[in-house]
Formats: structure tokens, sequence, C-alpha cells
């Protein structure tokens, strides 16, 4: 399309057509990124079976797989084996020296980050910095996120602005600009840089008053970023922008997030505590949060976080069922729960409690490749009968931060204007 309006004439002031963007230019990038002393994700690229196997080996296992030309994360896949490795390139279609398989090193337990720019190619603006509710892994799409960030320290914050800016800069970006980034072991990865508009430039601009489209317009037909007069502001409040899932649509469909996309929308909740703008988003996104009752707790990674979380919920004045491995776990540091049978064990057992309406809430994360009876129908049955449900910890542990403000605070009702003029005080 940008060669055809070249030889029609037409001159092109946004992001040059030749911006990195094929799997081939690739080394260019990761020569660029290495120039500007911005770290990232060992990667690689495979066309066989065996330069795939190669490729993970050198950069460790657990990897981030993909197709050369990616909308919404479709084809991405985390893989932690040779033999999901195989079966990922058994089932890959099209896959030649031209379109080769992405190969990057998966960051576990990092914090991912994203940034949207204003650019003119000489100056850019960063509004603000989002952080993921959700760890890594989970495509952005679907993600919960919040501006200002909560849990990311200053340092990590700034060192994202300052590698956004240089980035931009260096590829000679002219208009939007979004960049994603994780934060793991102490250190800023880039992960992606995509010279383009994305999805949560709504978001920020509403969160932090700006109108980012309307200022990239104009910079794209010519005006300099000096001229709107911008400045980054401290945001008095919380933005949380949250996913709406279509799976109340697709009961059979196991709901669990992961690499590729499956959000068809997404809302936006603000307040002046973090907990009361989650609790909002959630309630926009048909997962209202209950007041009381019982959670149900079945976890694989039994972590201080979880027994941080169910703590919380019992101060809160819920019951808490777990299963056999969650309830040993939580009981041993000293939170008291009431066993639940799984499916495959005796009843009264989990379908059971859900059917009978014992169960307000339901956390149940991924329990393992390794697993010998698998944990979907919980969530499949969280949709059918229209409980709340989340499948991260970090999310549980907003959820419940979201539950005590609600409860514990008178909810004020301001409009968006009104957000907007506490920034500029």
């Amino acid at each position: 399309l940008a060669a055809k309006l070249a030889e029609a004439g037409v001159k092109i002031l946004g992001t040059p057509p030749d911006v990195i963007d094929l799997a081939e230019d690739r080394d260019r990038f990761n020569g660029m990124m290495e120039t500007l002393g911005v770290p990232m994700p060992s990667s690689g690229m495979a066309v066989t079976v065996g330069e795939a196997l190669y490729a993970a080996e050198k950069i460790g296992y657990p990897v981030m797989v993909r197709p050369s030309y990616v909308l919404g994360g479709r084809g991405m896949e985390v893989v932690h084996d040779g033999e999901m490795l195989k079966t990922y390139m058994g089932l890959a279609a099209g896959v030649t020296p031209e379109r080769p398989i992405l190969i990057d090193k998966f960051l576990e337990d990092a914090i991912e980050a994203e940034a949207d720019a204003l650019s003119d190619g000489k100056e850019v603006f960063v509004p603000a910095v989002m952080e993921h509710i959700e760890q890594a892994g989970i495509h952005s799409g679907d993600s919960a996120c919040v501006i200002p960030p909560v849990s990311i320290p200053a340092e990590h914050v700034e060192t994202i602005y300052n590698y956004t800016a240089r980035i931009a800069k260096e590829l000679g970006v002219v208009g939007l600009m979004n960049m994603q980034y994780a934060i793991a072991g102490g250190k800023v990865y880039v992960l992606e840089a995509n010279p383009r508009a994305s999805r949560t430039v709504p978001i920020v601009s509403k969160v932090c008053g700006i109108e980012m489209a309307s200022i990239a317009t104009r910079v794209m037909m010519g005006q300099m970023i000096s001229a709107h007069n911008l400045r980054r502001n401290d945001i008095p409040h919380y933005g949380v922008k949250e996913a709406v899932l279509p799976f109340s649509m697709f009961p059979e469909v196991d709901p669990i997030l992961g690499p590729e996309m499956r959000s068809t929308g997404e809302v936006l909740g603000m307040a002046e505590e973090f907990g009361l703008a989650f609790f909002k988003a959630e309630e926009a996104a048909n997962q209202t949060l209950p007041f009381g009752g019982n959670v149900l707790i079945s976890v694989s990674n039994r972590e201080a976080e979880v027994i941080d979380t169910a703590r919380r919920f019992q101060e809160l004045g819920f019951g808490i069922y777990a299963t056999e491995g969650t309830r040993e776990f939580l009981n041993k540091n000293g939170v008291g729960s009431k066993p639940v049978n799984k499916l495959h064990e005796s009843r009264p057992n989990i379908l059971d409690l859900i059917a009978n309406k014992d169960i307000q809430l339901i956390i149940n994360t991924p329990i393992g490749k390794k697993s010998q009876h698998d944990d979907s129908y919980i969530r499949k049955a969280a949709v059918k009968h229209k409980l709340p449900y989340i499948t991260t910890l970090a999310a549980a542990k907003a959820a419940v931060n979201g539950i005590a403000d609600k409860k514990s605070k008178e909810t004020a009702i301001y409009s968006l204007q009104e957000y907007h003029a506490a920034i500029r005080v």
C-alpha cells in the first residue's frame, strides 16, 4: 500500500514503511537494540524441527514460539520442552525461509508493562506507563492493566520512559508507537516495538486527560510535538483496563488465558484507590466480585501469595474451600479451609458445590503440563453458572483488594472531566 501511494505521488509523513517488521529484519532490530544498550530476551528463528530444537536448547526453556506474522497473538505458545516444540512445529503451517518460526526466551514470573508514545521523529512524549496485572505470558489484549503502576519500582518506570523515547527516535516514528516490556531479575527487557496505534491509546487518553489520537494525526500532518505543550503529570487516581471475554457464548471452551488473544472488547474502571478501580472494571466486564460467601481456591503454584490472598479473604468474612494439595498448603501455613473433592473423586464434588450455589468466587490456575487430571471443567462450570472466576494469582490479589476497598469505602461518582481537572491542580 505504501509503495502504491508513493508511486501515485502521495507524500507519507507517518512512520516510514520500511520500519522493521519482517522476520528477515530481526537481526537488524536486535543489533539496533544492542547499539542502544536496550536488553531483549534471547531469540532465534527456525524453519525445520531440528533448527527449532537447536535454537530452543541454546536459548533455554521455556520459550515463546510464534509465526513470523501474528495478529492478536494467533499461533503463539509457551513451550516447556522438546516434545512440546516438536508438536508445535508439526502443526505449524506455511513455514518457509521467508516465514520462519520465531523463538524467544520466555521470562517466567516477570511483570509486563507497556507504554504508548507520541513522536514527531525528533521529540517523543510518553504520557504514562501501564502495568499489567497478570504476569508475563498473557496476551496484552487479555490482561488487566493499571495506570499508574502499583508495584513497579520508580527506577524501572523511568527506564521504560527512557527506552521508549530512544527507540521511537531511532526508528524515526512519526505518530503513535506502542512498546511492550517485561521486568525480570531487576532488569527491564523489550518484548515488542510496534510503530503504530494500539488498542490502549483510548485508555491512556481517558486516564491521563490527553487526546492522543488527535495530536498524533496533527503530528503526522507536519506539526511538531512542541506545539502541543505536553507534559507528564502525576495521576492522582487509578485507571484499570479489563478485557471483556466471550466465554459465556462458548461454554465448552476452557476460559484460561494465554499468549493468544481471546478478548472481544475492554472496559475501564477509574477511582482514587487501585482496588476500587479494579472492582469497577470487573463489574463493567460482567465479573462482579462478591461481598461474602465462599471462595474456592485450587492453584498450581503454592506460594506465599496464595497464603496472603486466602488470609485476606478470611479477614473479609469469606469461607475458604480448597482442593487437597492447596488445602494442605494453606492449613500448614495457618489458613483454615474446608476440603472439596474434584470431579474424579467422591461426591459431593466441586460441580455439586457450584450447582448448589455454595461457591461465590473461583480462583483456579492451570494445573500444569504433567498433571493426571484436567481442571478446565472447574472454569467451564464457573462460566456456565455465571460465577466470577480468576485464573492468575496476581488477579486474585487485585480482586481481594478491590472487595476490601468496596466494602470499606463509599464510592464517589466523578465525571471524566472531574478526573481530568484534578490532574491539572
